[in-house]
């Protein structure tokens, strides 16, 4: 009745969990911290269970290896009534809460060697991107290339056109005014008033009124509606030339179908700049511009975080000082500029982010066509953050998280684990954006073009540095957001371990899940590929969705809720497919999970008018949107956590409001489900149990 899938524990394994705590934990997710497991690497580094897994550098201790003489952690925290070891508020596998509770607490400094990059780039990137001082290679912004930054791109808005298309087939940067070629951006342009005013998408193109009442427009991107957008007649729906101030107090008419779609502007009419988001806002050592750092002298990276031997000491990061620097001698110079080697206590475990070609990372921001993609805030017009919705953006948390990290060590020699910084999720949200991020040579699969990019990843850092090769990847690590998580991983990749939200192990689903054609996979080779599952929980981790605090909730304290105030015994509130008025139309969707829920427990009428055949009063099983969702869990004491297209949010929600997750989805795991004992606090049924559901929460409720 009641099934949990069960994990065999190794002191390797735990040993790779515990040391990685420290490295990415993100209270702001969830209540746990993040743990990638490392079940396979490199077990004579982790004999002894209080053991640091890089045992390179001294301690001054008695092992030699940064930790404290060895604690039987067996009798000194003994497992609860559900075999769970508690640490930091949270019930881990008795295995792992040991390794943390007792080997976290000893964990001593070692001394630790920094490299300060010095090399020079050429032409000093001709003021036209950032010189990386490590490998002296230059980080060209957005329109430009070359190894010097000095060849300029010509990104076009529109594809080729044609006597039928004049503008070409539609795409997300399709313009009919200004396009900027730098980005493929459309604008107003010169010779109006407000030439750098967005002309996204429709707003440049006629639109038709619906046929028929209560119906849409539609857009025909045959016909650029220039007369409009360029008017001076403030009786005409305008909007290059459109006073912000007359607009609003309905002076003068303006085309509704404009809007303020790019970042760094705020207000109807474009009319505030205000911050772009960049990687860690530029760590106060650059300019944010459009997404893509412009580092001030002397600093470099993605988040211009990275101090070179130009760089002020008095500036340096904190987790770089206190640090004696190595002054070479003249005879060691070689050039004007020269690496510097620092030395300094630390604690272990270190990562190493590569700072890879803006490609991954820092050009997608840039280019972005909607502010909101891929990203988890934006600024306002005070330049006050505002957290976003996107579920994704836990990916760029963690990217931020790591590159300010304690644990984050500039020497790839000192380096216990290994980031690499692929930005998926705006990958996937930017594919087919503009002509220059194509999809054509990847049969329209969002999945292949993802892949690809992985792929060149690999290559850049395999090509460029000495790392991957001497473990075969084992240390690496690599983050998978999206929909069905590292599925569609190239094999090149597979050893590592991979960062995902979807823990399908593809023991009983063992294709692509999704509906969405797009980034169904199941077409891609396995000479791309590989024959891998999308999840190994000896390796991997599951990493909660973003989700955006509530205050509300926070205050109200919706997750302390006593169970005599839940008076909803199931509660699952989310789309349920065709048999539903606005459901998604594929069978597929959601594997058919919340179609057979619903079939039995629906308290909603489908589009026969039928509730489901085992409805209750205290059962909720709707696809009606509520007005206070946070209340609605609160009021439940079991909450379904079930599929959409992949993973979902479901877990996320009912933690943070207290309700006992039910999970339904045979073979994958949830959130930190391979290192936390979800026996503790959740319960799992498998999806043939789906018709039992009831019978079996209300068993649970009398034995307690």
């Amino acid at each position: 009745m009641f099934h949990i899938e069960k994990l065999k524990f190794s002191w390797s394994l735990a040993g790779g969990i515990a040391s990685t705590v420290a490295l990415v934990s993100l209270v702001h997710l969830f209540v746990y911290p993040v743990v990638p497991s490392l079940d396979y690497l490199n077990a004579q580094k982790v004999q002894n269970p209080c053991l640091s897994l890089n045992g390179s550098s001294e301690g001054g201790t008695s092992n030699g290896q940064g930790m404290k003489s060895r604690v039987d952690l067996d009798k000194q925290f003994p497992p609860d009534s559900h075999n769970a070891v508690v640490y930091r508020g949270a019930p881990w596998k008795a295995t792992i809460g040991r390794w943390l509770s007792g080997c976290d607490s000893v964990t001593e400094e070692v001394n630790v060697v920094e490299v300060i990059g010095g090399l020079s780039c050429k032409d000093d990137c001709s003021g036209q991107g950032i010189c990386n001082r490590e490998l002296g290679q230059c980080r060209c912004f957005h329109g430009f290339t070359g190894k010097g930054c000095s060849e300029k791109l010509h990104l076009d808005c529109n594809y080729p056109a044609s006597s039928e298309l004049p503008y070409g087939r539609w795409v997300v940067s399709i313009c009919s005014a200004h396009c900027d070629t730098t980005r493929a951006m459309c604008f107003c342009g010169e010779g109006t008033k407000y030439p750098n005013r967005p002309v996204a998408e429709a707003c440049g193109f006629r639109v038709k009124l619906p046929s028929e009442d209560g119906g849409p427009k539609v857009t025909d991107w045959t016909k650029a509606d220039l007369e409009n957008i360029f008017t001076m007649n403030g009786s005409m729906p305008g909007w290059c030339n459109v006073d912000p101030d007359d607009a609003y107090s309905s002076k003068v008419q303006f085309k509704e179908e404009c809007d303020c779609k790019y970042d760094g502007l705020w207000g109807r009419f474009c009319e505030v700049p205000v911050q772009c988001t960049c990687i860690n806002q530029c760590s106060g050592h650059g300019y944010c511009h459009g997404g893509f750092c412009q580092c001030e002298n002397g600093w470099y990276g993605a988040d211009c975080s990275i101090p070179s031997v130009l760089s002020s000491v008095g500036d340096w990061p904190q987790w770089l000082r206190p640090a004696q620097i190595e002054v070479p001698t003249n005879k060691n110079l070689t050039g004007t500029l020269v690496s510097l080697k620092t030395s300094l206590r630390r604690k272990r475990p270190l990562i190493y982010v590569y700072d890879l070609p803006p490609e991954f990372n820092s050009l997608l921001l840039e280019g972005r066509h909607f502010k909101l993609e891929c990203i988890n805030r934006i600024y306002d017009d005070r330049n006050a953050t505002l957290w976003t919705e996107h579920l994704y953006g836990s990916q760029m948390a963690l990217y931020e998280s790591i590159l300010a990290s304690s644990h984050r060590t500039l020497n790839g020699e000192e380096a216990d684990f290994f980031f690499v910084p692929v930005l998926d999720s705006c990958i996937i949200t930017r594919a087919d954006d503009a002509p220059h991020l194509s999809m054509q040579d990847h049969m329209g699969l969002r999945s292949s073009l993802t892949l690809e990019f992985y792929k060149k990843a690999h290559d850049h850092i395999v090509s460029q540095y000495p790392f991957w090769n001497r473990s075969s990847g084992r240390d690496h690590i690599w983050f998978f957001s999206w929909d069905e998580g590292a599925c569609y991983a190239p094999k090149e990749i597979w050893n590592s371990m991979m960062l995902v939200h979807w823990g399908n192990t593809n023991s009983k689903h063992n294709h692509s899940t999704t509906a969405y054609w797009a980034d169904n996979w199941d077409q891609i080779s396995l000479d791309r590929r590989g024959n891998h599952p999308c999840f190994d929980p000896d390796k991997d981790l599951v990493l909660p969705a973003w989700k955006i605090p509530d205050a509300n909730a926070v205050n109200l304290n919706l997750w302390a809720r006593p169970y005599e105030k839940r008076k909803t015994l199931f509660y699952f509130n989310g789309n349920l497919g065709p048999a539903y008025a606005n459901g998604r139309p594929e069978d597929t969707y959601s594997m058919g999970i919340r179609q057979k829920l619903a079939k039995e427990f629906g308290s909603s009428p489908n589009k026969e008018g039928k509730l489901g055949r085992q409805h209750a009063k205290d059962v909720i099983v709707t696809p009606l949107r509520s007005e206070n969702y946070h209340e609605d869990l609160a009021s439940s004491i079991f909450c379904g956590v079930l599929p959409g297209d992949g993973w979902s949010g479901r877990m996320e929600d009912s933690v943070l409001q207290g309700c006992i997750p039910v999970v339904i989805q045979d073979g994958i795991y949830l959130p930190y489900e391979n290192v936390l004992n979800y026996e503790s606090f959740a319960v799992r049924l498998r999806e043939d149990e789906i018709p039992d559901l009831v019978k079996i929460l209300r068993t649970y409720l009398c034995y307690c």
